[in-house]
Formats: structure tokens, C-alpha cells, sequence
């Protein structure tokens, strides 16, 4: 009986799982052995790219072999496309990121969901939800491949584990993946895709996510410096909404960006050369040097921002970011979680009142008044498409109330229709900008 590298018999190397695996650990020890020779010669170790490209060769040869064993021992080599599956899934533990590799480079699934190894469940861009085959051969393996994902995803390593069951992290291409163990029934992940990495206005009105003229708006709104919250619920489309109107910011402004987990990117869209990008930090394994998204906002303050640009509030970060929108900072942007443009209030009060300042309802009301201009909010049409929903001006508190303008309400598709015009004040804010007022049923004049 002949045997694998590794010595596995070579039988046992036949089911397509295991020949991948049998080719992944190959490749692994010539990549291994091509780093020590190069190290003892005192040659420069391999670029990533270099390394990659060697592995690709590598495992071509490797396949070869495989195939060269089954023809001498008599056995039909496998056809093209088993060929492409194996090489697939070597490549993808080698390069990538093992099973999930193939559904992130599908550029029509939008949303990646994994009850333990074998419940895979994706969403794709037309809305189709589809249960697709297995990301790991057991939950152990999908546990051991979500700490590899952590190892590699930012500038540090975050723990997965009993003590720490929970992950956040950014993968390679921009999506985002948060995983829980121990506390749930099985290993469980979700990932949200970005389809939309470098997205722009003119891109989400081809999309079909809003008109003409409120494009026209949402633009004015930015290069006017208006303060702006997108609202709207889970995968709606709010970061890429953010990315769109941050895309508007001219090229020369200084920009600090505060996440929870790195999603904006910004400081890559070729767009901004001057960019500080800042992360939340979770505690390490003694419980210390934890930073909080509201001590980066704080700290950004620091560094002489021209915009300051809050990934998602979502805490006591509240405070001190519309401190930010109301001493200086004007043209901030941030996005929140809610159901409607006007339940965004709510949602900054019942944060403001759980942050360490303890602000009162009507102290809320008045700091959101003094900082944030308007609110965008983003929803599913009746389509279920994804389409701007409401644009809300904000113009006032009185008590515990926050005085606003619908200047966009959903319609009967949950779109946006022209609705309550908008202030003389704003509109001569937006035509110093270049906006020209469209004619607008509900009191729109030129």
C-alpha cells in the first residue's frame, strides 16, 4: 500500500475532502522547507505574493502527482471539474479561508450565516435565501478556522475561545464576521458582505436606492457641511449609504474614522489621502486595556479632524460625538440602528441616558438639536429592494420633544416622495453649495 507525504494511504486520498487536505499539508511542508532554505542562505523571505504564487505552482505539481499515482495504480484520474473543487479547497486553507473562501468570492452572496459546521445558510443580492453545503468537516475544524480568520484579521490577534466566546473582526475583502461559541448550541458565525466597498452617489441611484433629485440633496448636504445620521435597520445598505456620502467630502479635508470593527475604509478608497482610521479595543486575557468607541471619539477630537466619522452609534459614544458635531466639527456623519427616521431620537436618548453623563431626556434633546442636522433612514421597499425611505430635518427641541421637518417620507412603496420643504436657512446653506432646489410637491420652490 503506497502512502501520502504525510502518511495517509493512498486509498484514503481518493474522496475529494480528504485529497485536499492530503494537498494542503504537502504544499504546507514546501513552502515550510522553501522559507528554512532560504533562511540559511541568508535569502529575503518571500513576498506574500511571491509565496502565494510558489504555493499556486506547488500545488499544481502536487496534483499532478496525485494523478500519476492513479493512473499507475489503474484507477481513472479525476475529471475537470473534481480537479477544480480539490485544487479549490487546498487553496482556500492554504491562501484563504477554507470553506468560506468559495461563497466570498461569489459576488452575488450578500450574507453568510453558519449554525455549526453543516447549517449554512447565504443570502444573495436578489434576496434568494439558499442552504448551501458544509464550511468545515466539523464544528472543531470551524472553530480552528474562525481562529485562523482572527489571527490575520487586523493588526492583532483576537482570542476565541471558552473565556472569550465571542469574535468581531474584519475579514480580507471587507466583510465583517462575528462568531459566538459555548454559549450557543453550536459554533455559530454570520458575515455581512460589502458588495460595495468604493461606493458612490451616482452608483446607489443606478441601483435604484434613490432618485435624481435626492441624490442632488444628499450631495448639497455633504459639501454644505451638514451634520448627517443614517438610520435604518440590519443590512440595509447604511454603510455603504455613509461610504457614498463620504465619497462627496473633498479630497483634502482630514478625516478621523472611529469603528467598532474597520468597515468604512476610507482611509483605502483612494479618495482621502488623510485619513486617521481608528478601532475599538477589546480587554485582553487579564481584563485591562480596553478602548471604548466614546474614548476614540474623544481622543479624535485630538487630531485636528476636519470631519469626524462614527462607523455606527451604538453606546455611550453618543455623547461625546455629538459634542463633536456641535463644537466645530461640522459635516460629521455617523450611522445608527432604527426603524424610522423619527425613532432615531429615541434611540440617541435612551444611549445618552446610559452613558456615564446620565443626560436627562430634555439635556438630549437639546445637544441632538445644537449637533446633528439631519437624519437619513434606508429601508426594503415592497420589493424588497433596498431605497432611501425618509430625509428628516431637524430643527429644534422643545422639552422632551425634538422638533423636525419630513422633508422625504415614504411613500406607498416605502420609497421616498417630497414631502414638508426645507428650511429658507438650509436652502441658502445648499444653493452656496451649488443646489438647485427642484420644483417638489409640499412647497418646493426654485
Amino acid at each position: 500500500m503506497t502512502t501520502t507525504p504525510y502518511g495517509m494511504p493512498e486509498q484514503a486520498a481518493t474522496g475529494h475532502g480528504e485529497l485536499s487536505e492530503v494537498l494542503r499539508a504537502e504544499v504546507a511542508r514546501l513552502l515550510v522547507a522553501d522559507a528554512q532554505e532560504r533562511e540559511d542562505v541568508g535569502a529575503p523571505a518571500r513576498s506574500a505574493t511571491e509565496r502565494r504564487s510558489l504555493g499556486e505552482r506547488l500545488l499544481g505539481e502536487a496534483l499532478e502527482r496525485h494523478t500519476a499515482r492513479l493512473l499507475a495504480l489503474g484507477r481513472p484520474a479525476l475529471d475537470a471539474e473534481a480537479e477544480r473543487r480539490v485544487v479549490r479547497a487546498a487553496h482556500g486553507s492554504l491562501f484563504g479561508l477554507g470553506g468560506l473562501q468559495e461563497l466570498l468570492e461569489d459576488a452575488s452572496v450578500e450574507n453568510i450565516d453558519a449554525n455549526g459546521c453543516d447549517a449554512v445558510f447565504v443570502r444573495y443580492a436578489d434576496g434568494r435565501k439558499e442552504r448551501v453545503g458544509p464550511i468545515a468537516s466539523s464544528d472543531g475544524e470551524l472553530v480552528e478556522l474562525i481562529r485562523t480568520i482572527a489571527a490575520r484579521g487586523g493588526s492583532e490577534e483576537r482570542r476565541f475561545d471558552r473565556a472569550v466566546p465571542r469574535l468581531n473582526v474584519q475579514l480580507p475583502d471587507g466583510s465583517r464576521m462575528f462568531a459566538v461559541m459555548a454559549v450557543s448550541g453550536r459554533v455559530s458565525l454570520s458575515i455581512r458582505r460589502h458588495r460595495y466597498p468604493r461606493a458612490t452617489l451616482p452608483e446607489l441611484r443606478r441601483l435604484g436606492v434613490f432618485d435624481a433629485e435626492p441624490e442632488s440633496l444628499l450631495r448639497a448636504l455633504v459639501l454644505a457641511r451638514k451634520n448627517i445620521i443614517v438610520a435604518g435597520g440590519t443590512n440595509v445598505g447604511k454603510t455603504t449609504l455613509l461610504r457614498a456620502l463620504a465619497s462627496e467630502i473633498p479630497s483634502i479635508e482630514r478625516l478621523v474614522t472611529i469603528e467598532d470593527t474597520f468597515e468604512l475604509g476610507l482611509h483605502l478608497d483612494g479618495l482621502h489621502p488623510d485619513v486617521v482610521p481608528m478601532q475599538a479595543r477589546e480587554a485582553n486575557i487579564e481584563g485591562e486595556g480596553a478602548i471604548d468607541q466614546a474614548e476614540l471619539v474623544r481622543w479624535g477630537l485630538r487630531m485636528a479632524p476636519d470631519r469626524v466619522i462614527v462607523g455606527e452609534i451604538r453606546g455611550a459614544e453618543v455623547v461625546p460625538m455629538c459634542n463633536a458635531m456641535s463644537q466645530g466639527n461640522d459635516g460629521s456623519l455617523s450611522t445608527i440602528h432604527a426603524s424610522s427616521s423619527r425613532g432615531v431620537f429615541t434611540k440617541l436618548a435612551a444611549y445618552a441616558v446610559q452613558a456615564p453623563e446620565r443626560l436627562s431626556l430634555e439635556a438630549t434633546n437639546l445637544l441632538v438639536a445644537s449637533a446633528v442636522h439631519f437624519v437619513i433612514h434606508l429601508a426594503r421597499d415592497t420589493a424588497g429592494r433596498r431605497v432611501l425611505s425618509s430625509v428628516r430635518e431637524i430643527v429644534d427641541a422643545d422639552g422632551g420633544q425634538l422638533v423636525s421637518n419630513e422633508v422625504y417620507r415614504p411613500g406607498p412603496d416605502r420609497r421616498a416622495v417630497a414631502a414638508v420643504p426645507l428650511r429658507a436657512t438650509t436652502v441658502e446653506d445648499l444653493v452656496a453649495v451649488g443646489f438647485r432646489v427642484p420644483d417638489m410637491v409640499g412647497g418646493w420652490s426654485r
